[in-house]
């Protein structure tokens, strides 16, 4: 008896489950950054490191990593554009800032050999950017002298889209 009633219980979790996976549909909705509020993040970064006296240039990919946005301050120097793509797409990646990824995988740790990966960048400069808790960018900044320093501008870009993500 226990048996059967093992049975009519297990089935029907079964049928539970596959009517809660049917009403899910096949399909899934995300929430990715715009273009106008790349542009918006780019301008504000490119600016701060401006400022500061730094040629740099700033790259803000969507939420998959490919890049919506890159401006290149004039005298920047010709790696700087693909360095700050791949900022952008490492923070989005690891879901972590660059300067964080640079320590979790300097060489002695478990991770360093995933900074072997193609377009994996661990240096300062790269951030994710997260709306209402959910990955939608990222922004990556280089040519200013070291990260901590693409860093601070990679923030003032997030800063200035701030009010308008959703938190």
């Amino acid at each position: 008896m226990k048996r059967s009633i093992r049975t009519i219980l297990a089935a029907l979790g079964l049928a539970l489950a596959g009517a809660t996976q049917a009403q899910q549909g096949a399909t899934f909705t995300v929430r990715s950054l715009t273009p106008e509020a790349a542009l918006r993040a780019a301008q504000a970064a490119l600016q701060n490191c401006s400022r500061a006296g730094y040629q740099v240039a700033v790259a803000v990919n969507d939420r998959a990593g490919h890049p919506l946005v890159m401006l290149r301050d004039r005298l920047a120097g010709p790696h700087t554009p693909e360095t700050a793509i791949n900022k952008a797409y490492t923070a989005i990646t690891f879901r972590m800032d660059t300067l964080a990824f640079a320590r979790a995988t300097q060489a002695g740790e478990a991770a360093s050999g995933i900074r072997q990966l193609p377009r994996v960048v661990a240096i300062g400069g790269g951030l994710p950017i997260e709306s209402a808790g959910a990955l939608v960018g990222g922004i990556g900044v280089s040519g200013a002298p070291g990260g901590d320093a693409d860093h601070a501008c990679a923030r003032a870009g997030i800063a200035a889209i701030r009010d308008d993500l959703e938190f």
